[in-house]
């Protein structure tokens, strides 16, 4: 370290050989500024969001995986045959990757587009739970296993259709930016 220090202290000049422009401390103060002003003026509705959010990411988040360990009593896809035990488990994990993904999602301007996700994922659980019911008492009736991979997919597709919107929403932002940029 010493032999480092020593280094930098004998080459300072060779590292110090551009000046920045004139204003420059002003013009990063304007913009350091300008940033936090933005961040301000929305971080109180943000802020509200994100507890609610957090909760209710971890709620659904819970319900798949209880639905994916087997731990519910009812009977669900995989008491039904070895295949449907290998879908079900297909289906817990690409919906906890994208619960996941979204989850990672920190902008409070996705917040109402996860939320409103969310809900409806529970929703989906909600049916879920009666579709279980619905197959013990109907003895692995097909209409019933269908209804339940359907219920299933439809958690997917929501999942994946709020990423799309919110990769779709960034890349608007970031071309947005970009033209601001170049005027």
């Amino acid at each position: 370290m010493d032999r480092l220090t020593e280094f930098i202290q004998e080459n300072r000049a060779a590292f110090d050989h551009e000046e920045p422009q004139t204003g420059h401390e002003k013009r990063f103060m304007a913009k350091l500024n300008a940033q936090q002003d933005n961040r301000s003026g929305g971080s109180t509705s943000s802020t509200s969001w994100k507890p609610l959010f957090m909760i209710a990411a971890s709620i659904a988040l819970m319900l798949v995986l209880v639905i994916g360990s087997g731990i519910t009593t009812d009977r669900d896809l995989s008491s039904v045959s070895p295949e449907m035990a290998n879908t079900q488990e297909f289906f817990t994990t690409a919906i906890s990757a994208e619960l996941e993904k979204l989850n990672s999602e920190e902008s409070p301007e996705y917040q109402n587009l996860i939320v409103d996700a969310l809900f409806q994922i529970n929703l989906l659980e909600q049916e879920y739970i009666q579709l279980k019911t619905d197959l013990d008492e109907s003895g692995n009736d097909k209409r019933v296993i269908h209804a339940m991979i359907s219920n299933f997919q439809n958690r997917i597709d929501i999942l994946k259709q709020v990423s799309e919107q919110i990769e779709e929403l960034k890349q608007t932002k970031d071309q947005n930016n970009e033209n601001i940029y170049t005027l």
